[in-house]
């Protein structure tokens, strides 16, 4: 069962749209998945047509009263659960400050639904707390959505620091496997020098002991997309929203990343520097089984699909 925390301090990134559209593009290939819902504003939940009135039990009953996930968790589509969350979880973070071991709760739940799922997927809140160190703790992968600005790009230091150190101190199996650039625009130069900076910190990093040793940057690039920001209105992920919208179709040729399969490059635009070398611009890959990706010509109207 793979266990992946997607995480990035940093609000409207993309985090909870990847952790939702990911896990539908997911069960769609016919993986069972379960949705942790880890902050309080219960976006995820929302976004999965389930509202966080208080009602019902979420994941402040699970990390606090010990109720198990079973008993929390709903099915939402096909293949694909949500544990939803509430505004009590806030309170979690008070209420678990004098118990022992709170760091590694959600892990020792996580135990009892050992192989019910092919994937975890934890929403995280975008803070540094003990919800998302319970993430931490009972993850083996962590994703990191990254908006290309270079703001995004120096938070990244922080996320790579924590995650050092919960894999020194409570989770040595802990790694950071990929990086999901969102909200993406190829034809802007400011996201292909984040691209080429970032690819070059990770270059630097193998062979060492870092938790981010092994990252890659996926191929599969989240287009900025309209529909993407309208289907969390309608309690539904892009798949059920817009099937055949630029969003699906990424998410789709994520999920399929995720699972092995290499995105085939279908066209790339290249400029020669002064000295005569080739760089690459931007490149259009394999979006979906059916539907190559635009050109870049077609860029300015991708945004409206």
């Amino acid at each position: 069962m793979r266990r992946i925390a997607i995480l990035n301090q940093k609000g409207g990134v993309g985090k909870t749209a990847t952790a939702v559209n990911l896990s539908a593009a997911l069960a769609e290939c016919g993986r069972r998945v379960c949705v942790l819902d880890l902050d309080p504003q219960a976006h995820a939940t929302t976004h999965l047509g389930i509202e966080p009135d208080g009602s019902t039990p979420s994941m402040y009953d699970v990390l606090v009263n010990s109720k198990p996930l079973a008993e929390v968790r709903k099915k939402v589509a096909d293949n694909l659960w949500v544990a939803g969350s509430d505004i009590n979880l806030a309170a979690a973070e008070v209420e678990l400050a004098g118990v022992v071991g709170r760091e590694v709760i959600l892990r020792d739940m996580l135990l009892q639904e050992e192989g019910a799922f092919d994937f975890v997927v934890m929403d995280c809140a975008p803070s540094l707390g003990v919800l998302t160190l319970n993430a931490l703790a009972a993850a083996n992968e962590v994703f990191i959505p990254l908006q290309p600005h270079f703001l995004a790009l120096h938070g990244m230091g922080k996320l790579f620091e924590t995650t050092a150190l919960v894999a020194k101190r409570i989770n040595p199996a802990l790694k950071v496997t990929g990086i999901v650039l969102c909200l993406f625009e190829s034809s802007t130069k400011l996201a292909q020098e984040v691209v080429s900076d970032l690819q070059a910190y990770l270059d630097r990093s193998r062979g060492t002991t870092a938790p981010w040793a092994s990252a890659r940057i996926f191929a599969t690039k989240v287009r900025r997309n309209i529909k993407l920001a309208e289907c969390p209105s309608f309690g539904q992920s892009i798949f059920g929203y817009a099937p055949k919208s630029h969003g699906a179709e990424d998410y789709a040729a994520l999920a399929r990343e995720v699972l092995g399969a290499a995105p085939v490059v279908l066209s790339a635009r290249v400029e020669r520097d002064d000295r005569g070398q080739v760089k690459v611009l931007s490149e259009q890959n394999e979006q979906s089984d059916t539907a190559p990706a635009p050109s870049a010509g077609a860029a300015s109207s991708a945004t409206n699909r």
